[in-house]
């Protein structure tokens, strides 16, 4: 054999047999396992306790919970949190200094929005170093999370955070994998896919599914590209998906062609908290991303309440889920509503029921049976 032969041979990726993939299949399920059971501890409860002030309860039916900052360090972003929401965040030259979690408010469109500044996180958090647990955790029950980033090493602190959110189940700007796994009582593994298997094979997926004592299942794969560690996140079920936004700050310290390339990071907002630079930039994309509704209640003989909206998410907001943010009983109590605004057929205002999906900005008149 020739020496180029030799060196084409050598470079060429190494075909997987049977047994190879199996084997891999196992290994990625068993750190899976192995990684939840270091996150929830030996007994099954959440990693490292509570601690004092950590979790916040909502404070109306209408403001809702929506984001929090993750910082690495946490001055920053407790100087933006103070001025955005006038709640008062300690602030100190030295990294750390917001030990507990501190609520605050700010109005969007009209729209209570509840910020939470938390503390920061170091490297191993989701091992235990410090009290990452605790913060991961309350990370997890957030709708939107705001990283802060230093402009001058934004990627190398963006890699930490998102290994260690990774690790503990965060899965940022990302969707649920197109994969459902419906286990049955007989039959074995059947594997259906309607696109190509490019990153994982059947030997693969009956090797995790072997791992989690799974014998008989149907495995639907409609996701292009779909990997193991997808299939994982499917089966361990305790993923979350949450948008995140790289918030980069101090752009007063560099110059116009090196914020050019900052804009360039997917999801980012380039701003100066001291400086209040693009802070109105980074509170619209916050709304955009939210992709919230608005819906304005209407009292018999009464002008349309537009101080205080019911918020909802999109993809939940019919007129049942408007009705159970006002108090669960309204929805069995509903005759039918009227609804005026972008939704309704008519200008004039169109009676509707339960499943009728309401748009941004809707008003909306409950009648009582």
């Amino acid at each position: 054999m020739s020496s180029s032969s030799l060196l084409l041979a050598d470079s060429s990726p190494a075909q997987k047999n049977k047994a190879t993939s199996y084997h891999l299949g196992q290994l990625k399920a068993k750190l899976a396992k192995l990684k939840r059971e270091l996150i929830s501890g030996p007994t099954g409860s959440s990693g490292g306790g509570g601690g004092l002030g950590f979790d916040v309860a909502r404070q109306d039916w209408y403001c809702i919970r929506w984001f929090c900052w993750l910082p690495l360090s946490g001055k920053e972003q407790s100087t933006l949190m103070s001025k955005l929401t006038g709640t008062h965040s300690e602030v100190s030259e030295i990294d750390f200094t917001t030990l507990t979690t501190v609520p605050g408010t700010l109005k969007v469109h009209g729209a209570p929005i509840q910020i939470l500044d938390l503390p920061g996180i170091i490297e191993g958090a989701v091992d235990g170093r410090g009290r990452g647990r605790q913060v991961i955790a309350v990370a997890r029950t957030c709708n939107l999370i705001f990283i802060v980033l230093d402009v001058l090493k934004p990627l190398a602190d963006k890699k930490v955070i998102e290994t260690e959110l990774e690790g503990f189940g965060i899965r940022l700007n990302k969707r649920p994998p197109a994969i459902t796994v419906r286990k049955k009582d007989k039959g074995g593994i059947a594997i259906t896919n309607t696109v190509p298997l490019t990153n994982i094979d059947h030997e693969e997926i009956k090797a995790i599914l072997s791992e989690y004592r799974i014998s008989n299942a149907d495995v639907a794969i409609r996701e292009p590209s779909a990997s193991a560690d997808d299939l994982v996140d499917v089966v361990e079920g305790n993923r979350v998906y949450i948008p995140a936004i790289y918030v980069l700050n101090k752009i007063d310290a560099i110059s116009i062609e090196e914020l050019d390339l900052l804009y360039k990071i997917p999801h980012s907002v380039p701003i100066s908290s001291k400086e209040w630079l693009n802070v109105d930039e980074l509170i619209e994309k916050m709304w955009e991303t939210l992709d919230l509704v608005r819906v304005y209640t209407k009292p018999r003989g009464l002008p349309p309440d537009y101080d205080t909206p019911v918020v909802l998410r999109r993809g939940k907001c019919a007129v049942e889920d408007f009705c159970n943010a006002i108090h669960k009983e309204i929805a069995k109590q509903m005759k039918y509503a009227i609804v005026w605004g972008a939704s309704a057929k008519h200008a004039r205002g169109q009676k509707v029921g339960l499943e009728h999906v309401l748009e941004d900005e809707d008003v909306v008149h409950i009648s009582k049976k």
